[in-house]
């Protein structure tokens, strides 16, 4: 049986305990604090990977340091199984282990621990392995390194009740280890685990970090992750006009960052980086470099690796200044209007789907001759199914309509570019009515 996951992942297998519950009542306000260095016992499940084009971190899946990765629980909400908007307030109490994606980017050991040979079905107020207990088999003690890359903000048992629960890839369960030699038949027996965790230093950390622009960046949205962490990072900072300026993340995908060039709208860029203690890596190192040549309009790819020099200072500003930015990005402002008119196309797909809802993807494209300043498009419900998280765009919902634009680095197209957002939907799989998409 196959559960949704937001992002467009999959959830598989759970378990909870009363343990996870106990922890949760003796936790303090705001974020829920790191387990301790010897580890916290939890629950786990495990899904497919990570959605398209990113994780909840903000990374693709094929520019991770591991392919061993996990997510955490976005609410610290034991019984209460509602949305809450992300990133959450600062210091709110509901803030779980994801602690607004600022845990991104660091690694965990995982230690497998008991079995449970009860049932666990994820259903919200059920007892965990009910019917059974938790023993101990030939898996206990067997570990692996893992990297924070994801997020699991279900509204299920799985990803509430228990603060310290940890989702793990699904192809990372045979490659755990006991005594030095790989383990056989761990994926095979899953049902209900126990384990326990906590963080660690990157294991075997050698080089420096690595820097790529997302899709849609250009010189007026310096949309860019962080990778290859030594330890975490908390935020990025950009040097414009002769100071240092703390970088938005981007919503609370905590390796990506909006920053923008040394003076507005230009492409050279410096930044430097915080680890998770908020303490400058590398002695407060800064890294210069510049928006690719491929770029030049818009970032395509998901994802655009730049190259970049390092220093202990900023550099000087270009002497000469690039003209004021427009009102909202466009992807390659035209000196005056252009002939024609912006027109563009919506195409829809379903990811996964289960009893009770699906993940649906959505792809816009400029099939016109002019850029697109912003899109919107628009369908209709077969019947009362209700949108329970979005991405990637800004949504809104009366009744069976639904109305959905772009959000601040996918609203401008070029001609021939497309862009892509999804939503997660609680209500039967139906055919939409009227997906249309208009443009300005």
């Amino acid at each position: 049986m196959r559960h949704a996951r937001a992002r467009g992942r999959l959830l598989l297998f759970a378990v909870l305990g009363a343990a996870g519950l106990l922890l949760a009542s003796q936790l303090p306000a705001g974020a829920l604090p790191d387990p301790p260095a010897a580890g916290v016992t939890a629950n786990a499940t495990h899904f497919d990977g990570l959605g398209q084009p990113y994780g909840g971190c903000g990374m693709p899946q094929d520019q991770l340091d591991s392919p061993d990765f996990v997510a955490l629980n976005v609410y610290n909400t034991p019984r209460v199984y509602d949305f809450f908007p992300r990133p959450m307030p600062a210091g709110d109490p509901k803030i779980g282990a994801w602690n607004n994606g600022h845990n991104c980017g660091r690694w965990v050991k995982v230690t497998i621990g008991d079995f449970c040979t009860g049932t666990n079905d994820g259903a919200p107020n059920q007892a965990f392995c009910r019917n059974g207990s938790f023993v101990s088999d030939q898996f206990n003690g067997a570990t692996l390194n893992m990297l924070v890359a994801d997020s699991c903000g279900d509204s299920n048992g799985w990803c509430r009740d228990d603060p310290y629960h940890l989702d793990l890839v699904t192809s990372s369960l045979s490659r755990f280890q006991l005594n030095g030699a790989a383990t056989t038949g761990l994926p095979n027996k899953w049902n209900n685990r126990h384990l326990s965790w906590s963080y660690i230093p990157a294991p075997n950390y050698t080089g420096d970090i690595q820097i790529g622009f997302l899709q849609g960046a250009q010189r007026w949205w310096g949309a860019l992750s962080v990778s290859h962490l030594a330890n975490g990072i908390h935020s990025v900072e950009y040097f414009q006009n002769g100071a240092w300026v703390p970088a938005q993340m981007d919503g609370d995908m905590g390796q990506a960052f909006i920053t923008s060039g040394l003076t507005a709208g230009g492409t050279d860029f410096q930044i430097r980086v915080r680890d998770v203690n908020d303490t400058l890596i590398n002695n407060g190192r800064v890294y210069s470099f510049s928006l690719p040549a491929s770029c030049a309009n818009q970032c395509g790819p998901a994802y655009t690796r730049v190259s970049y020099t390092t220093g202990t200072g900023p550099g000087t500003p270009p002497t000469t200044p690039p003209t004021s930015p427009p009102s909202s990005p466009p992807s390659s402002p035209p000196s005056s209007p252009p002939a024609g008119s912006p027109s563009c196309a919506a195409t829809a797909s379903v990811a996964s789907d289960w009893q009770t809802g699906y993940i649906a993807n959505f792809t816009v494209t400029n099939n016109g001759t002019v850029p697109i300043r912003t899109w919107t498009v628009g369908f209709s419900f077969a019947g009362s199914q209700q949108v329970s998280n979005s991405w990637n765009s800004t949504l809104t919902q009366t009744g069976a309509a639904v109305s959905i634009g772009g959000v601040n680095f996918n609203s401008a197209l070029a001609p021939g570019a497309s862009t892509s957002f999804g939503m997660q939907v609680n209500g039967p799989n139906q055919p939409l009515a009227n997906l249309r998409c208009t443009a300005t």
